[in-house]
């Protein structure tokens, strides 16, 4: 029970209690042992009974209550005052274990919230609903109606924008508000890459159409496309385009080289099990008409596809916007991310097409496209496909056209079960959801609270 110790003085850490085992200089800063003028060659600790004793044998601890006084340096204690002295060492230093685990616990009850989900429309705010955040490029309805020759404010922007995308060289920089043959070509193959009228101007219909939410992977890389404006059998009468175009691949066209792919939720962004379960049929839209198939695991570093939800920059050169703008973007084979936008307000479960909140965005529509880059697919020109580059805010597309079905198989060949029809081979599940109350995340806190429990046991044994 009792340990003796070479030197007990405030700056010897050596010397150590025989019960908690703390250097004997913490506990002099504590308070526990409250005697600086304890110093020998030979002394005894245990601040759980009694205060600092200077004896020279354990065993001469006496029960008798009326022992003469203890003797400890300049300071004389009698036995009843040494333990109303440790008593009140005691209470304080479980008052202090107290509040401290008050503290934790009262920080551990705050929900994080990862993102934006509204499992049903109950869920969403109603200050929500009457602020609701414009699209960042709600800026470029302004230049409806600009064309070649002309100079005109935010032209500049709108030149990022298009350079963003790879209708712009990165080789160029320093963008001013001329209308100049740079811009003019990049409209002609956007509107060429989106069945748009090929004018080169920006009419109502193009601007309408570039400030559509989307996909924040290029459209175009290294000046290589495969969507319209990449085909070599494309023909065009009236500024309209005819097109047979299809799928798209990643230069390359690389592939997984294994049929059981694993993924990953970031830790970070908690996800409920609500928004883990879209992510899981996303991905067995895809499974049901190729021979892969894919499986949660909770090893990030194991993981063939790591999935996470940020805000801004985050590091991999491509930063999120904000609410709408660019949603999300996922690297082709084998690198596996998928990045979403933390902002965004996702639905979960209700049919986003019947919500009035204007910035709403189905979750699974979205996780639906990206798993197709994660695959290989780039974007197609086909509006009715999932590779199709945009989607507006409450639209639902989660079901794998015949364009996305071709392009994919191409890749990997086809399901031995696949029966040729990718809308009922999922079961949708759009209706009242099961959640309530505000957007939330229901994260995970036993480790933390396991964690304090044991720290809340361990002090009490003191």
């Amino acid at each position: 029970m009792y340990l003796v110790s070479e030197k007990i003085t405030p700056t010897n850490p050596r010397s150590r209690c025989c019960c908690c085992r703390l250097p004997s200089c913490l506990l002099y800063q504590s308070g526990v042992h409250s005697s600086r003028n304890l110093e020998t060659s030979s002394s005894l600790i245990d601040h759980r009974r009694t205060s600092p004793l200077l004896l020279k044998n354990p065993l001469s601890i006496s029960s008798n209550q009326n022992q003469k006084p203890l003797f400890v340096g300049k300071f004389s204690f009698s036995r009843t005052q040494n333990q109303t002295i440790m008593t009140k060492s005691r209470q304080h230093h479980h008052r202090f274990i107290i509040r401290t685990i008050l503290l934790l616990l009262s920080l551990n009850s705050v929900p994080s919230i990862s993102a934006h989900f509204f499992p049903n429309f109950t869920s969403i705010p109603e200050e929500l609903l009457k602020n609701a955040t414009g699209n960042p490029w709600d800026f470029f309805q302004q230049l409806a109606g600009c064309h070649a020759g002309k100079k005109y404010d935010g032209l500049a922007k709108l030149k990022h924008y298009f350079q963003y995308f790879g209708y712009i060289p990165n080789s160029l920089s320093n963008f001013t508000d001329d209308f100049d043959d740079y811009l003019e070509s990049a409209l002609r193959t956007y509107q060429q890459n989106f069945n748009l009228n090929v004018t080169g101007e920006l009419d109502d219909q193009t601007v309408n159409h570039v400030v559509r939410p989307r996909c924040g992977n290029p459209d175009i890389i290294n000046g290589s496309t495969s969507m319209n404006s990449g085909k070599t059998n494309n023909t065009s009468s009236s500024h309209h385009l005819h097109t047979v175009s299809h799928y798209s691949f990643f230069t390359g066209q690389p592939r997984w080289r294994k049929q059981a792919l694993t993924y990953v939720f970031s830790p970070e962004n908690q996800l409920s099990d609500e928004v883990k379960a879209v992510f899981s049929r996303a991905f067995d839209r895809w499974s049901t008409v190729i021979p892969l198939n894919f499986s949660q695991t909770d090893s990030i570093y194991t993981a063939d596809i790591r999935i996470a939800f940020f805000s801004g920059d985050h590091g991999d050169g491509e930063p999120f916007d904000g609410v709408l703008g660019t949603l999300a973007h996922a690297f082709s084979p084998q690198n596996g991310r998928l990045h979403l936008d933390d902002d965004e307000h996702w639905v979960v479960t209700d049919d986003v097409r019947t919500t009035t909140l204007t910035s709403a965005v189905d979750l699974e529509s979205v996780a639906v496209h990206e798993i197709g880059h994660l695959l290989g697919l780039g974007h197609s020109s086909v509006e009715e496909s999932i590779m199709y580059p945009s989607i507006s805010s409450r639209t639902r597309k989660v079901e794998l056209a015949t364009d996305d079905i071709e392009g994919i198989q191409t890749l990997y060949g086809s399901n031995p079960n696949f029966n040729g029809s990718s809308a009922q081979s999922v079961q949708e599940e759009t209706g009242s959801g099961s959640g309530s109350g505000a957007a939330h995340c229901v994260p995970s806190r036993w480790g933390l609270t396991g964690l304090i429990m044991a720290l809340c046991f361990t002090f009490l044994l003191l």
